[in-house]
């Protein structure tokens, strides 16, 4: 596979060259407002046993979305330390006693109780530390306005397997879309 330059003419970048990657060649088959049918289109042209290792999925106008989920306070960093130190704890304390022998219930119970303790104190000490900059918690993900579906050969069989497919926003012309 070699490097094609990216939009605008600049250089690969070196970090894509040393991982063997580089910018899909092919041209546009279909055109998806999420990845999921996409995804479920290459997944039908390889149903239909079109060979795939020659198509790509290529998201454009890239954004990063993070959705707030909740406020973040001291008695909610406490208890997820509690539980975090907890299963840490437990994993320890079956440890300790299978190796050594000693009682499986006490030995446990207190792993637990003392991974719960300092699950707490970091928890707790480390939201201290934030001083009030982020008391929110979020999930980050990078998401694209369309997904196209780029094939490099047997680009006629591949739009005629996806004509009627649900989702397809555009098949395109023969030859356009070239990438």
């Amino acid at each position: 596979m070699s490097m094609t330059r990216p939009p605008g003419g600049g250089q690969p970048s070196a970090a894509a060259g040393r991982l063997g990657m580089a910018l899909p060649q092919g041209v546009e088959v279909a055109s998806y407002a999420t990845y999921l049918e996409a995804q479920r289109a290459v997944d039908h042209l390889s149903d239909q046993e079109f060979p795939v290792q020659h198509t790509a999925i290529v998201g454009t106008d890239l954004r990063s979305v993070e959705k707030v989920l909740g406020r973040l306070t001291y008695g909610k960093v406490a208890l997820r330390g509690a539980l975090s130190g907890a299963w840490f704890g437990l994993f320890v304390g079956l440890l300790l006693s299978l190796l050594g022998g000693a009682g499986l219930g006490s030995s446990v119970l207190a792993a637990i109780l003392i991974g719960a303790a300092f699950g707490i104190l970091f928890g707790v000490v480390s939201h201290a530390a934030t001083r009030g900059q982020r008391d929110f918690t979020a999930v980050n993900t990078i998401m694209a306005s369309r997904y196209s579906v780029l094939c490099s050969q047997e680009v006629a069989r591949a739009r005629a397997l996806l004509e009627n497919l649900e989702g397809v926003h555009d098949l395109g012309e023969p030859g356009a879309g070239a990438l």
